[in-house]
């Protein structure tokens, strides 16, 4: 089911779009299906930024709830569900997005990697979908697809990735009743996620084919605009 309903598409959607990009360039395939991700996904997304813009909206009433009903807990969960519908605040929707973008992550490396690229095997392909006679494997003849070693490009991901964690942790409601202790812990969890991730993404990038990193990079810069666009439409 994983590779019918996943692999398969997304595989078909990348040998396809190869195609049609000018010199056959899979450098641009995959940016084009990491946009086309982006736009199938767009509703997860929204969901995942509109809550999380609804916990810093209504940060102040929960914390007054939560001080006014503190010896009453099945109060307080009526009154924190009836501030959570008010606010179209959906506490599961970060859970799900991080899954959904788990797996069609997975998907993507399995089409891209696993089927031996550049070459394309027929037998995934569906019966609409043709191959090109040549698949160019160094995007715009600076980076090659297929080999590491590309500094950077790995640089660029780490910087790229850095501004979407900053951006995330912005919209992060603060927990203004946290002990002195347990915000200092927050503050280190806070700096070690905007540090240590995009160090982490970056060194990756540097030890996997360029595809890998090419995508990243594509997926990050996308993730600023969307984040961008998002906040301005529930601002």
């Amino acid at each position: 089911m994983f590779e019918t309903i996943l692999v398969k598409p997304i595989y078909n959607a990348f040998i396809l779009l190869t195609g049609l990009m000018p010199g056959s360039d899979a450098g641009l395939a995959i940016i084009a299906v990491t946009i086309l991700m982006r736009i199938v996904l767009y509703p997860v997304f929204t969901s995942a930024i509109r809550t999380q813009l609804g916990m810093a909206a209504m940060q102040p009433e929960l914390e007054s709830i939560k001080e006014k009903y503190a010896n009453n807990r099945e109060q307080l969960a009526r009154e924190q569900m009836a501030l959570f519908k008010r606010y179209k605040v959906n506490p599961l929707s970060g859970i799900a997005s991080f899954a959904v973008q788990l797996v069609v992550m997975l998907a993507l490396y399995f089409a891209l990697f696993r089927e031996g690229f550049p070459a394309v095997d027929q037998d995934l392909l569906y019966s609409f979908v043709h191959a090109p006679a040549v698949i160019s494997t160094t995007f715009f003849g600076l980076i090659d697809l297929l080999t590491p070693n590309h500094l950077i490009l790995s640089v660029l991901v780490a910087l790229s990735q850095f501004a979407a964690i900053k951006l995330t942790l912005r919209r992060t409601p603060s927990q203004k009743s946290l002990t002195a202790e347990k915000a200092q812990v927050q503050r280190m969890q806070q700096n070690l996620l905007l540090y240590f991730m995009p160090g982490l993404m970056g060194v990756f990038s540097f030890f996997f084919p360029g595809a890998v990193g090419l995508y990243f990079l594509a997926s990050n810069l996308l993730s600023l605009g969307q984040e961008w666009l998002i906040k301005h439409k529930f601002a």
